[in-house]
């Protein structure tokens, strides 16, 4: 099964795909919008094109595992994603998945303005690798 992995952010939303059968999982764009229209017109372009089964939001919880008011803003929007694309949509705790994207690039050699941009991406990514671990643990070795 297909999903796509979304970290939700307040100018930048990262997106991965990853397919549970296969254990693949890449980064595959950030869309430079805020929450509203304009990215939600966005995220259903990108649902129409790779054609996922569900949908995995990066949910912000905060590190004593208490949901604040980010995390409320990323059930909203999941919500009105869900409506609007028939999808199912999942919540897994993003907690350091941004960190884990920086460690990643930390030594490639790419400028800061190529690490911003694909930041994001990268954290959708690790957003779906904590999503499959959590999911099936037996796979993840």
């Amino acid at each position: 099964m297909r999903y796509l992995g979304i970290d939700l952010g307040d100018k930048r939303t990262g997106l991965a795909l990853g397919d549970d059968e296969t254990g693949l999982i890449a980064p595959l764009d950030v869309i430079a919008a805020r929450r509203g229209e304009s990215l939600l017109a966005a995220l259903l372009e990108a649902i129409d094109q790779q054609r996922p089964a569900a949908i995995v939001i990066g949910l912000p919880i905060n590190m004593d595992g208490t949901e604040g008011p980010a995390a409320k803003t990323s059930r909203e929007f999941g919500e009105l994603l869900h409506h609007r694309s028939g999808l199912p949509v999942i919540y897994q705790d993003e907690r350091l998945t941004s960190y884990a994207a920086d460690q990643h690039m930390a030594q490639t050699g790419r400028t800061h303005k190529q690490k911003k941009q694909l930041r994001d991406a990268l954290a959708a990514a690790e957003i779906l690798r904590d999503f499959f671990g959590a999911q099936f643990p037996e796979e993840q070795q």
